[in-house]
């Protein structure tokens, strides 16, 4: 009897820790009837949220969430369906207020643009100014390829300009303009963007890209100056007014109303927005401009998909040849190639590494040594280099080089300027959620998040609930003989209870405790 007393004893208090210390209660869907069914789902890895999004039955899509107070890059990721979303998205806008579009691998998506300047560096620059001749000229430009009438009014505005930075995004929602990923997007605005890349004006469509709706008689159109897209960075080089670097695979776009960590602009309507939505039955005006804003929130109705191909080849063709040129060493028992490597999400950070202050590097070509673990990146339009402390003055296209060890898990920099043609920088660490050794450690089938009816998003399992869980085991802790005598007590308290009073349980009871 002491032992039991003992037991209930424990279980009494473990039963007031749990009345102090709730464990966070499992998300409730409260939509309307007429909505979709509830689907939330947070990950710890944006691979797993895609894949469960892609084999979801219902329509949902993937979102990113950055939380305060977290280690820098790391980001949580949702799969839920917009309606879902906006619906708590306007509620708890505490938890959910830095949050991305996650723009997936081969999804259509609508034409966009990031936008951006140091105002400080550009002091005689006019954004407003900017903003409409660079609309103008990309309607000008749609309309002679694939002829779709386009005006300010279906290009959605928004604005997170502070002191210091001019930003803007422009998402065009447009009828038969929609893009068959965001690849032949960036394509699509590399290509009419080419005259002011190479610091030329009005050549027009150049030949080594190729649009399903390129006409065969091309005809001269007239020179536009694009000599407003050019600013200055930080460091006074020459930057472009485009962010080109937002065409990557499963890109994150920063959604209307969001800001960045650490910062309170979010992204509003600017002041120079003419685009008009037309909110339909049920939903707001304000959502309909957020729905207007979702990138990959595209209606195929009547949608005819626009694709502008850069040829893989001829691209590959042109690495070899600047690779052979530079008598880079060509290893037989290696992968390479042009476009993205075995690894994508190590793609994504090296771009990270080479696009900062307005300079828009790229990867031009990768190689894979398997014996070793090492992906060897060549850069261009990037001329930083840690040796001299500054950006070379050289014109070659691939002076820098971005090594990933992935075995060591580090990366850094070669240079094949003369002036540092040996030269290679300090390691640097990786970030954790792309190192296999910490991804080793996931399991893609659980549900790494939940969040709670006021908006908090927790850790499925922390550590203050994995102790609860230990003191609930230590409460019950017991051998094999305990166990025996546990089950045998109850089978015979089920065969009696019939036959025993009320007034005799209460009576047992009120003994136990004056014990």
């Amino acid at each position: 009897m002491k032992k039991w007393s003992e037991r209930l004893k424990k279980v009494e208090q473990l039963a007031g820790t749990f009345h102090h210390n709730p464990v966070i209660p499992r998300y409730k869907p409260r939509l309307w009837p007429c909505q979709p069914s509830s689907v939330w789902k947070l990950f710890n890895r944006q691979s797993a949220a895609i894949g469960f999004a892609q084999s979801c039955k219902e329509p949902v899509h993937v979102f990113a969430l950055e939380k305060e107070k977290a280690l820098q890059g790391q980001r949580i990721f949702l799969a839920t369906s917009y309606s879902e979303l906006w619906h708590y998205y306007r509620t708890y806008t505490r938890s959910l207020m830095h949050c991305y579009e996650v723009i997936p691998e081969g999804a259509v998506c609508k034409l966009y643009f990031d936008l951006e300047f140091h105002k400080p560096s550009n002091t005689e620059a006019d954004g407003k100014k900017m903003v409409a001749l660079l609309i103008q000229y990309v309607c000008q430009k749609l309309k002679e390829v694939y002829g779709v009438e386009c005006r300010a009014a279906n290009i959605l505005n928004l604005d997170s300009s502070t002191d210091d930075k001019f930003s803007r995004h422009l998402i065009f929602n447009l009828q038969n303009a929609a893009f068959k990923d965001n690849l032949h997007v960036g394509a699509f605005v590399h290509s009419i963007l080419q005259p002011v890349l190479d610091g030329c004006n009005g050549e027009g469509t150049h030949t080594e890209l190729t649009s399903e709706s390129t006409p065969t008689k091309r005809q001269k159109t007239e020179e536009t100056d694009l000599s407003f897209l050019r600013v200055k960075n930080k460091d006074g080089h020459h930057a472009l007014f485009v962010d080109l670097g937002v065409y990557t695979k499963n890109r994150n776009f920063r959604l209307y109303k969001s800001s960045k960590v650490g910062k309170n602009i979010a992204f509003c309507l600017a002041d120079d927005n003419k685009f008009i939505s037309k909110p339909t039955k049920g939903v707001s005006a304000d959502e309909s401009v957020f729905l207007a804003s979702l990138v990959c929130n595209v209606s195929f109705t009547g949608q005819r998909i626009r694709t502008w191909d850069v040829t893989d080849a001829q691209a590959c063709r042109t690495a070899r040849v600047v690779q052979n040129q530079q008598g880079l060493p060509s290893d037989p028992g290696s992968l390479s190639g042009c476009l993205a490597s075995p690894h994508r999400e190590v793609d994504d950070f090296v771009l990270t590494v080479v696009r900062r202050d307005a300079i828009q590097g790229s990867i031009r070509r990768w190689n894979y040594f398997a014996a070793e673990q090492l992906l060897v990146y060549d850069i261009a339009n990037y001329r930083w280099c840690d040796n001299v402390g500054r950006f070379h003055k050289s014109n070659n296209i691939m002076c820098v080089k971005i090594v990933v060890d992935l075995k060591e898990e580090v990366w850094y920099q070669k240079c094949h300027d003369p002036e540092c043609r040996n030269f290679r920088s300090s390691s640097y660490p990786l970030p954790q959620e792309i190192c296999i050794s910490y991804i080793m450690m996931l399991d893609d089938e659980d549900q790494a998040y939940i969040m709670d009816e006021a908006g908090n998003i927790e850790p499925s399992h922390t550590p203050k609930q994995a102790a609860r869980d230990q003191e609930s085991a230590n409460a019950w802790e017991g051998g094999a003989e305990d166990d025996r005598e546990f089950s045998d007590c109850l089978d015979n308290f089920e065969l009696t209870s019939n036959e025993i009073s009320d007034e005799l349980l209460l009576g047992c009871e009120q003994d136990l405790h004056s014990q």
